[in-house]
């Protein structure tokens, strides 16, 4: 992987890389700490470092397996910190990860609906061309739903558009330009 493209991929994922190096560094100073503070204590079953690690990890992802127990007043004050910064870390983890998850979901909705209501308004538009070309011959009932068409298909090329007009009172959106809102009756001009 080139400079710029491990740049450009540290700088888009920041949000997920520096949570997984907290919670790394955490469990790394914390076993560390740990196996430190329990090593020489009388009783003490976190006796090697790679116990004290795996007590760390299984403490900050709130597992806590109770396989290791710190037992020294350090070590359960070093236990504690652990504790809370497994709490703060792991919810801070899992949300960023959904949240980019959510918005992939999103993005790919979005990409799909844009391009069924474009293939919609296409097809809108021919069926409005052929019954306009054939409006001598058209029934009155035809007629209406060709009006109701032609609304619907401007109301979505406007909403596509993104050019609205909103009721500073009640909020509602319109798509041309009125004297008043439909809703609430204020003044719009």
């Amino acid at each position: 992987m080139n400079r710029a493209r491990f740049k450009t991929f540290i700088q888009s994922n920041i949000t997920i890389i520096v949570p997984l190096i907290l919670t790394v560094s955490i469990i790394i100073i914390g076993g560390v700490a740990e196996y430190l503070a329990e090593v020489d204590y009388p009783g003490a079953n976190i006796t090697h470092l790679g116990d004290a690690l795996w007590w760390s990890a299984t403490t900050i992802s709130t597992v806590g397996y109770g396989d290791y127990t710190p037992i020294s007043p350090l070590g359960r004050a070093i236990a504690i910190i652990v504790m809370f910064s497994g709490i703060g870390i792991a919810v801070t983890l899992v949300s960023i990860i959904s949240e980019k998850r959510v918005q992939r979901m999103q993005e790919r909705f979005k990409l799909k609906s844009e391009g069924k209501s474009r293939v919609l308004a296409i097809e809108t538009k021919a069926t409005i061309k052929d019954k306009i070309e054939g409006i001598e011959k058209l029934t009155e009932e035809d007629f209406d739903t060709l009006i109701i068409m032609m609304k619907s298909l401007r109301h979505t090329l406007l909403e596509e558009s993104k050019i609205s007009y909103k009721c500073s009172r009640c909020g509602h959106v319109y798509y041309s330009k009125l004297k008043f809102c439909s809703n609430c009756g204020f003044d719009l001009t």
